[in-house]
């Protein structure tokens, strides 16, 4: 996302989600522990507009998405959306249909890594949430499940049929997409879906060293890998590689691969300006 725009400076009372800045890492708390965190229309406006606004700032180095109470995410609310929409009409529909893929593509196209931190459930939109993170630190209690079908839409919703058979791979995401049945932590683990595995009541804690790691490390760099993991997706070998060889090209010109050399040189670690 670009940096420049006309839009207003950053907010700073969020409704429908908590944030906490500390030393360039984001905490993003979705805070609807009394219904399991669901997401109402206001929820998915709050994280994509907050996604845009720290994307603009560029003072986010990494970012962790929880969820507050005794699940991660329980998806779409019940009553506040699904019951909402059956009074819509398709123009309607589609612009909120719109908006859920805005917030995932937000996610991915953030310059800068997104941790999920996952206990108990994550359905639905909150599966899918967790799913366009960057890592997924999950305790034994996570569970995902893609219920999409089982409302009777399509499994395809947020971009989910895009993003899970690249990471868990076709077999493991047609049966995920298609019957809508949970995957507990051990069996995500085992295909790809959680990044790290914790110890019970862990993940929070995990996925803030995680995001520390990461914050104090070459933001640059972190970010541009970012970008060509998601760009590159799509493209043939050929385009792959030239687009590396100019972002390599750029960062060589920029201060962290010169901080490398001098503190290699000088036998220290090196510090990292993300420039």
């Amino acid at each position: 996302m670009s940096p420049f725009s006309g839009s207003a400076s950053r907010t700073d009372d969020w409704r429908h989600l908590r944030l906490r800045i500390d030393d360039h890492v984001a905490v993003v708390t979705l805070a609807r522990p009394e219904k399991l965190n669901a997401l109402t229309f206001g929820a998915y406006a709050d994280l994509r507009d907050l996604l845009a606004e720290l994307s603009r700032e560029r003072s986010v180095r990494a970012l962790v998405l929880a969820g507050e109470g005794r699940g991660f995410c329980s998806g779409g609310d019940v009553d506040e959306i699904i019951g909402a929409t059956l009074s819509m009409d398709t123009a309607e529909l589609l612009d909120f249909n719109r908006m859920t893929g805005q917030v995932v593509r937000a996610l991915r196209e953030c310059p800068f890594p997104v941790i999920a931190s996952v206990h108990g459930v994550a359905a639905g939109a909150g599966a899918v949430l967790a799913l366009a993170a960057d890592f997924r630190v999950a305790d034994p209690s996570a569970r995902f499940a893609f219920l999409f079908t089982k409302v009777g839409l399509s499994g395809g919703d947020m971009g989910a049929a895009y993003l899970l058979p690249r990471v868990v791979g076709l077999g493991h995401a047609t049966r995920l997409l298609m019957l809508g049945e949970p995957v507990r932590a051990p069996e995500a683990e085992r295909i790809g879906l959680i990044s790290e595995l914790t110890e019970e009541g862990e993940a929070d804690a995990r996925s803030a060293a995680l995001a520390r790691r990461l914050a104090d490390g070459p933001a640059l760099a972190h970010a541009q890998t970012k970008a060509l993991l998601t760009a590159e997706l799509d493209m043939p070998l050929a385009a792959s590689v030239e687009l590396d060889a100019a972002t390599q090209a750029l960062l060589m010109n920029g201060e962290d691969y010169a901080e490398f050399h001098a503190a290699f040189t000088e036998k220290r670690q090196p510090k990292w300006r993300g420039r």
